[in-house]
């Protein structure tokens, strides 16, 4: 999993994903950045299933490319559902990763 990431707190694009999410608490990656919103990025840090289910999003970021990778997610939430996202699957199971 990539470590290279930059964390942005108190994210007006984490912000929108936790309206359209209807959840209090959300970290949304674009690019190699995690975007948070009403989290803290220490205690983020410290929720390791968390942190790797962003660090997998990243590294999809970078198997597929920025654009094409953007593209394929919402292809795939339109088609299958937020949750049945295979990417969004991917990145649960990777929660479990040490």
């Amino acid at each position: 999993m990539s470590r290279n990431f930059k964390i942005k707190e108190n994210s007006w694009i984490a912000k929108i994903a936790a309206l359209k999410l209807r959840t209090q608490s959300v970290a949304i990656v674009i690019g190699h950045t995690i975007h948070l919103h009403n989290v803290h990025s220490a205690d983020f840090l410290q929720n390791t299933r968390w942190l790797n289910h962003e660090l997998c999003h990243i590294k999809q970021f970078e198997m597929h490319g920025f654009i094409p990778f953007i593209f394929k997610y919402i292809i795939e939430s339109a088609r299958h559902g937020y949750y049945n996202n295979k990417y969004e699957i991917e990145a649960r199971k990777a929660e479990r990763d040490d």
